[in-house]
């Protein structure tokens, strides 16, 4: 059993993905990030980095439970314990595993931050022009890319793999992120639809709070907790 630490995002998407496909049991514990729940102890002591997902496997390599945080080492993990999602010839193997290190290196944080701009922000009165338009133009470079990696090929490593799963929970919000992909990148827009019709990407949530975080409504007590989290404390505090 995984127990699979939760919120709605596309990077816990990621690892719901990953875990239908490869059918593997688990329990979601929902960390509600709107009110600060990702810096409780307990959760820091899964992920040190306070964020989400992570997951633990009740039955790590060793046995013993095993935390493992970052998407793409998630991913990686979980491939790697069932000898799927990457291909068996080594040239494609590491091709897709370069595909998903691009995505946690290049297309999230481009696309996170070109929506907190285009999207989040203005709902609470902020407009920077200059961030928007750097962010948006530093992802639709990003999906050009993409566009030519998939110009002729339905997936990005030639077969279906964790770096399809990777970057599909980003394109398939790219209106978010002030990205057209339909009109501006063909293939990436067809991958995408190719992506969404599998059954795996197709899995809701049951829980109430899911629709509710996917509004993207909060307040501006909420507003701070998820985009100004709080200092860590100086070495003066420390020192008490």
């Amino acid at each position: 059993m995984i127990d699979f630490y939760y919120f709605t995002s596309p990077n816990a998407r990621k690892v719901l993905i990953a875990l239908e496909e490869l059918e593997l049991p688990y329990e979601i514990t929902w960390v509600d990030i709107r009110e600060g729940e990702q810096f409780d102890p307990e959760y820091l002591r899964i992920n040190p980095n306070g964020k989400i997902p992570a997951i633990v496997d009740r039955e790590g390599p060793s046995g013993r439970p095993l935390a493992v945080f970052e998407s793409a080492a998630i991913l990686l993990y979980l491939a790697e314990k069932t000898g799927r999602l990457l291909p068996d010839d080594p040239d494609l193997r590491w091709e897709a595993i370069s595909w998903t290190v691009w995505q946690v290196a290049n297309q999230g944080p481009m696309a996170g931050q070109a929506a907190h701009f285009v999207s989040h922000a203005p709902k609470m009165g902020i407009d920077d022009a200059y961030a928007r338009g750097r962010y948006v133009g530093e992802i639709r470079r990003l999906y050009s890319v993409m566009e030519t990696a998939l110009t002729g090929r339905d997936y990005l490593a030639k077969e279906f793999s964790i770096a399809d799963i990777a970057c599909y929970p980003w394109t398939r919000v790219a209106a978010g992120h002030g990205v057209d992909i339909a009109s501006e990148f063909t293939a990436v827009d067809a991958w995408t639809q190719r992506i969404g019709n599998r059954p795996s990407t197709k899995v809701r949530v049951a829980d109430p709070r899911e629709e509710q975080a996917q509004a993207h409504t909060y307040s501006a007590k909420q507003f701070q907790t998820l985009f100004r989290p709080p200092e860590p404390p100086s070495d003066d505090n420390v020192r008490g």
